[in-house]
Protein backbone atom coordinates (compact mmCIF):
# COMPACT_ATOMS: atom_id res chain seq x y z
CA UNK A 1 0.00 0.00 0.00
CA UNK A 2 1.31 3.46 -0.65
CA UNK A 3 1.55 5.53 2.50
CA UNK A 4 1.74 9.45 2.57
CA UNK A 5 4.39 11.41 3.36
CA UNK A 6 4.23 12.21 7.10
CA UNK A 7 4.24 15.85 6.64
CA UNK A 8 1.15 15.34 4.20
CA UNK A 9 -0.48 13.59 7.01
CA UNK A 10 0.43 16.27 9.80
CA UNK A 11 -0.96 18.98 6.91
CA UNK A 12 -4.12 16.77 6.44
CA UNK A 13 -4.79 15.93 10.50
CA UNK A 14 -4.15 19.69 11.23
CA UNK A 15 -6.62 20.96 8.47
CA UNK A 16 -9.32 18.46 9.76
CA UNK A 17 -9.23 19.46 13.52
CA UNK A 18 -9.40 23.34 12.32
CA UNK A 19 -12.03 22.74 9.82
CA UNK A 20 -14.21 20.97 12.32
CA UNK A 21 -13.85 23.30 14.60
CA UNK A 22 -14.84 25.96 12.02
CA UNK A 23 -17.65 24.06 10.99
CA UNK A 24 -19.37 23.77 14.98
CA UNK A 25 -18.97 27.18 15.01
CA UNK A 26 -20.48 28.66 12.28
CA UNK A 27 -21.83 25.84 10.11
CA UNK A 28 -20.99 27.04 6.45
CA UNK A 29 -21.70 25.14 3.12
CA UNK A 30 -18.11 26.33 1.79
CA UNK A 31 -16.43 24.69 5.62
CA UNK A 32 -18.62 21.89 5.19
CA UNK A 33 -17.43 21.10 1.77
CA UNK A 34 -13.32 21.96 2.38
CA UNK A 35 -14.42 19.46 5.55
CA UNK A 36 -15.70 16.44 3.22
CA UNK A 37 -12.63 16.99 1.53
CA UNK A 38 -10.18 16.70 3.71
CA UNK A 39 -12.12 13.68 4.99
CA UNK A 40 -12.53 12.08 2.05
CA UNK A 41 -8.58 13.05 1.36
CA UNK A 42 -7.65 11.54 4.71
CA UNK A 43 -9.40 8.05 4.11
CA UNK A 44 -8.14 7.63 0.54
CA UNK A 45 -4.26 8.74 2.06
CA UNK A 46 -4.34 5.93 4.77
CA UNK A 47 -6.70 3.65 2.92
CA UNK A 48 -9.69 3.46 5.44
CA UNK A 49 -13.03 4.04 4.70
CA UNK A 50 -13.99 6.48 7.65
CA UNK A 51 -12.71 9.53 9.30
CA UNK A 52 -12.15 7.69 12.66
CA UNK A 53 -9.98 5.28 11.45
CA UNK A 54 -8.57 7.53 9.36
CA UNK A 55 -7.69 9.56 11.78
CA UNK A 56 -6.44 6.47 13.71
CA UNK A 57 -4.41 5.12 11.07
CA UNK A 58 -2.67 8.65 10.77
CA UNK A 59 -1.96 8.86 14.33
CA UNK A 60 -0.09 5.64 13.79
CA UNK A 61 1.73 6.29 10.88
CA UNK A 62 3.30 9.68 12.19
CA UNK A 63 4.33 8.03 15.69
CA UNK A 64 6.14 5.48 13.48
CA UNK A 65 7.58 8.03 11.05
CA UNK A 66 8.61 10.26 14.16
CA UNK A 67 10.36 6.96 15.69
CA UNK A 68 12.32 6.41 12.93
CA UNK A 69 13.42 9.60 12.58
CA UNK A 70 14.58 9.98 16.23
CA UNK A 71 16.37 6.08 16.02
CA UNK A 72 18.06 7.31 12.74
CA UNK A 73 19.37 10.19 15.23
CA UNK A 74 19.94 8.31 18.08
CA UNK A 75 22.22 5.74 15.56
Amino acid sequence: MLMAHPMVLENLVEQYGTLRTLYAANGSAEVRRQLEDVTYTLCVSTGTRDIDAALTASRRQLARARSEIDFALVG
